[in-house]
């Protein structure tokens, strides 16, 4: 069976891990903004594989099954309530057919996901589940939900079976330290006062945010000549600087190419503290080497790793 939306939110899409191997088309990888709140919630229900959730941003909605199922809220609290009793965040929940699940504004962070056993029956598009608003592309008609969306369901779940994990700590994002960058691949083309500034001054997330990137404004970076480059690769982190001066973090509805020098690039492992700034937020940034960052992100993959192990054979796959 499925769930139908009742409140569709500001914005609510359905995604997964991306679109990957297309960017050479001109295809935008897409996929969920906090790849850790995402992963986290497909774990605590018992899927294995790149399953689609839900993901909303800064104001959810409410969704009313119509079929049992186990779910996991993750990401930003939007205070969610199932039949007008609070829900836990990052925990396994069983919501009955013919409940309502609602959120309200997020009092952290910015998106909230909602995982559930079996995951959505939504069509792959060139390997994918997750929508392009852009590309009017996968997804559920490849556009955000409406009221009165009808999502079914792909192997809803009444047991979990002996599954052991049921509750994860809850992921803070209010925190200020440093968002880690690694230098480059442009950082030639900025001046040293430039990089100091880049790497010691606050800068603000502005109300332009979005999917595609987070635009911050503050002091101006320096530049020796130009920022306008030969177009080439941009991924989810690369700090692109235009001629304005001020840095604007591409993030997962990022286009495949850019023309602006890209001073840096932020560390995957802080990317989930990035993409859930609000408007107004402060960021500061911190270089780090290449060395140290993909050393954080084999501890961060070993901690998923400890809990397949402890825990994976008891997992509905």
């Amino acid at each position: 069976m499925s769930i139908r939306v009742v409140k569709p939110g500001v914005l609510t899409t359905v995604q997964d891990g991306g679109r990957t191997g297309f960017q050479a088309k001109g295809f935008n990888v897409s996929g969920v903004m906090d790849r850790r709140a995402y992963r986290l919630g497909n774990f605590l229900v018992g899927n294995y594989t790149d399953e689609a959730v839900l993901e909303m941003s800064m104001f959810g909605g409410s969704f009313t099954f119509l079929e049992s199922n186990y779910i996991a809220i993750t990401g930003a609290d939007m205070g969610a309530t199932i039949e007008g009793v609070p829900a836990p965040m990052y925990e396994t929940i069983f919501v009955r057919e013919g409940d309502t699940l609602s959120f309200g504004a997020a009092k952290d962070g910015m998106y909230t996901y909602i995982a559930f056993a079996g995951g959505l029956d939504i069509p792959q598009v060139l390997g994918s589940r997750s929508t392009n608003l852009k590309c009017a592309l996968g997804g559920f008609h490849g556009r955000k939900l409406k009221a009165g969306d009808i999502l079914p369901f792909r192997k809803p779940l009444d047991d979990l079976g002996d599954l052991r994990v049921h509750r994860l700590p809850e992921e803070r994002y209010d925190s200020n330290a440093p968002i880690r960058v690694v230098l480059g691949p442009q950082d030639d083309y900025f001046t040293e006062q430039g990089i100091r500034t880049f790497l010691s001054a606050p800068y603000r997330v502005t109300e332009q945010t979005d999917r595609m990137g987070c635009k911050l404004d503050g002091e101006t970076i320096e530049y020796k000549d130009k920022v306008d480059i030969i177009s080439d690769g941009i991924v989810f982190g690369s700090v692109q600087v235009p001629p304005k001066g001020t840095p604007i973090v591409m993030l997962a509805d990022r286009q495949t190419t850019g023309g602006y020098a890209k001073i840096a690039t932020v560390i995957t492992v802080d990317l989930p503290r990035l993409v859930q700034k609000k408007p107004g937020d402060t960021v500061y940034f911190e270089a780090i080497s290449a060395k140290e960052a993909e050393k954080l992100l084999k501890q961060e993959q070993q901690q998923f790793e400890t809990l397949l192990l402890h825990y994976g054979e008891d997992l509905i796959g």
